[in-house]
C-alpha cells in the first residue's frame, strides 16, 4: 500500500525496458547520468558489464554486479532504506513517504532531503526548476529509485 501511494507521478510501474536518468532538467545524451535496465544501474548510457554501478535483487541493492550478501549496499523495507542488510532503526539511512525523502527515521519538514514530483527530483522541499537534481524519462520501482538516488548522489 505504501509503495502504491509513494511516488505515483514518477515511480512504481514495473520497468520493462530502459529508463535514462538525466542531470537536472536536461534531455541531452551527454547529460545522461545513468541508465536503469532490468534491475541494473549502468553508468551513463553504457550497457557494459564493467559499467554496472549497482544491481537490484528483490528489496536489496548490491554493489556492482555482485550477488554476495557482504556487498548489499542497502535494503528497502516499508518505505525505509536500511544500511546493508540491517533491520535496526539506528541503520535507517532514509525514510521515503508521500514523495519526500527524509533523513534517517525523521518525518520533520526540516529533515526533507529531496522531493519527487512529475519525473523530477528536487533539492529539499523546493519546487523550483533550478533545484532539480535529476529527472527520469520513465517510471522506476522504489528499489530502482533508491539505487539511482545513491548512484547519482554518492557515485556508487
Amino acid at each position: 500500500m505504501l509503495k502504491a501511494l509513494l511516488f505515483a507521478s514518477l515511480l512504481l510501474a514495473s520497468t520493462s525496458g530502459e529508463v535514462k536518468v538525466y542531470k537536472g532538467t536536461s534531455r541531452y545524451i551527454s547529460d545522461i547520468l545513468c541508465t536503469v535496465r532490468d534491475g541494473t544501474v549502468y553508468k551513463g548510457r553504457s550497457n557494459y558489464l564493467s559499467d554496472i554501478l549497482c544491481t537490484i535483487r528483490g528489496n536489496e541493492v548490491y554493489k556492482g554486479r555482485s550477488n554476495y550478501r557482504s556487498d548489499v549496499l542497502c535494503t528497502i523495507r516499508d518505505g525505509k532504506v536500511y544500511k546493508g542488510t540491517s533491520h535496526y532503526n539506528s541503520d535507517i539511512l532514509l525514510t521515503i513517504r508521500d514523495g519526500k525523502l527524509y533523513k534517517g527515521t525523521s518525518n520533520y519538514i526540516s529533515d526533507i532531503v529531496a522531493t519527487v514530483r512529475d519525473g523530477a527530483v528536487y533539492d529539499g522541499r523546493s519546487n523550483y526548476r533550478s533545484d532539480i537534481r535529476f529527472t527520469t524519462d520513465g517510471p522506476l520501482t522504489l528499489e530502482e529509485f533508491v539505487a539511482v538516488w545513491y548512484s547519482v548522489m554518492y557515485g556508487w
